[in-house]
């Protein structure tokens, strides 16, 4: 288990990419980076199985004879 990131460290991270935040912004940055953090760890979680990556897919290729 991770823990959430503070408005300090989302600064800190963000100048570290180039990208100053104002003060004001810390805290919100920080609350979108951990719901983009918990977004992808349930999506990591996902068993897609055989399923092949999209570059496979073919509009209009459809099988036709699928019950539906």
């Amino acid at each position: 288990m991770t823990s959430e990131l503070t408005p300090q460290e989302a600064a800190r991270w963000a100048l570290r990419a180039g990208l100053p935040l104002g003060d004001d912004r810390h805290a919100e940055v920080a609350m979108t980076a951990d719901h983009i953090h918990s977004v992808i760890s349930t999506l990591r979680e996902i068993d897609f199985g055989e399923t092949p990556p999209a570059s496979f897919y073919r509009a209009g290729q459809e099988n036709a004879d699928a019950a539906v």
